[in-house]
């Protein structure tokens, strides 16, 4: 099955490669394509998207399989200003918004998973101890919820699973990459699903949902 990382960095926040590095090892991973989402607030998304727009024409006009979209993770902004940071995002070419959610090994503010359901981003990331309510909130707006593979954000991992799941939402697995060694394999990231309390069905059903998101994305949003 095929595999998209929707949650990365570079250099261009604290991920320790440049893009082109990231993405070949990506490449090499098994990968078959990836998202390139620095850290951002008010102060940074315009560099950001400046450059790694520039650098997506440029990948993706080469004759490869594999592709890249670009866009931020907004991390650790007020919640009441996650909104309209991301119609900021949205307006200066970002594909993809990913939001920093309220993992409980950060000093995240409270409110700001429901912020980020509410302005409908694409995922939210290690959410730690979500609510049922924000869960729905984020159903109703087409949020997708990350299991993850990075150390300390997936302690939360089968809280956020089961209750998604239960509720029939979509869940999405990403690496949370900084550095080498922070991707997880095929094999390795099934297990972390598995480790999460799904069955093989629904850890399917994770990977499609990987798929179907990226290439939504990917061919522009409707």
């Amino acid at each position: 099955m095929k595999m998209y990382d929707l949650h990365t960095h570079t250099t261009f926040s604290d991920g320790v490669l440049i893009p082109a590095e990231s993405v070949r090892r990506a490449m090499m991973d098994g990968y078959s394509g990836m998202a390139l989402t620095d850290h951002a607030d008010e102060s940074n998304y315009m560099m950001i998207l400046e450059n790694q727009l520039r650098f997506k024409e440029e990948f993706n006009s080469s004759d490869n399989d594999f592709k890249i979209i670009v866009g931020v993770e907004i991390t650790h902004v007020r919640p009441e200003k996650i909104g309209g940071l991301t119609e900021k995002c949205r307006k200066a070419g970002a594909d993809i918004i990913v939001v920093h959610g309220e993992t409980i090994v950060e000093p995240v503010a409270e409110g700001t998973n429901e912020a980020a359901v509410e302005a409908a981003v694409d995922i939210l990331a290690h959410p730690g101890l979500i609510t049922p309510e924000i869960i729905r909130k984020g159903i109703d707006k087409g949020v997708c919820f990350e299991i993850s593979t990075r150390k300390g954000h997936s302690i939360t991992n089968g809280h956020v699973a089961k209750l998604v799941t239960s509720m029939n939402g979509d869940l999405v697995i990403n690496n949370d990459y900084h550095a080498p060694g922070d991707r997880a394999r095929y094999d390795h990231a099934r297990k972390i699903l598995a480790g999460a309390g799904l069955d093989e069905t629904q850890i399917d059903k994770v990977f499609e949902n990987n798929i179907k998101l990226f290439n939504k994305l990917y061919g522009g949003r409707k």
